[in-house]
């Protein structure tokens, strides 16, 4: 009987460990209402990641300013994308603002995903802290979600700042990890 349950319990510890991402590629996908603020957020992070050796791709390379996201999944761009050695993508949207928020076990697909719209802004006004949530997608599904709360911020810059420095600490070595 104790030997099943080890058994059991080994089976199990291998499956959630196996589901570790381990990032070494990513089209980074910054979902917010404003040109601006996807912009900075897809530089800010691929300068996160180049910093851990992760070869990175703004969606912002690849589609042409203003054109819709959901050409992203044509399968012209797709191959593309696949041709240039990317497999994963990290959508990164704002979940909200002076709230402690929980992961979504909502799991969509990446077309789902990039049919939301995001109505929300780096930054709002009388906002004391903002949380961020990443999802990783590979082969279309979503393989991790993080939530990061960037708190005691007053305005954009300060968003970004704190961003920049609570990734590397909260988040990004349980991505790369080897």
């Amino acid at each position: 009987m104790k030997y099943s349950l080890t058994l059991i319990f080994l089976l199990c510890a291998n499956y959630f460990f196996a589901q570790i991402v381990k990032l070494s590629n990513a089209v980074v996908i910054a979902q917010f209402e404003r040109e601006e603020d996807r912009y900075a957020m897809q530089a800010t992070l691929s300068e996160l990641f180049k910093a851990y050796k992760v070869n990175v791709l703004p969606v912002m390379n690849v589609l042409k300013q203003g054109e819709d996201i959901q050409h992203l999944l044509n399968d012209s761009i797709q191959s593309v994308i696949l041709q240039k050695g990317f497999d994963t993508y990290v959508v990164v949207n704002v979940r909200g603002y002076d709230r402690k928020f929980k992961v979504s076990d909502d799991t969509q697909t990446l077309s789902e995903m990039l049919e939301t719209t995001s109505i929300y802004h780096i930054y709002r006004d009388e906002a004391t802290s903002v949380s961020f949530e990443f999802s990783i997608y590979r082969n279309g599904k979503l393989i991790d979600r993080q939530i990061l709360r960037c708190g005691n911020v007053s305005d954009r810059d300060s968003v970004l700042k704190r961003l920049r420095k609570r990734l590397p600490k909260k988040i990004l070595p349980s991505w790369v990890a080897a």
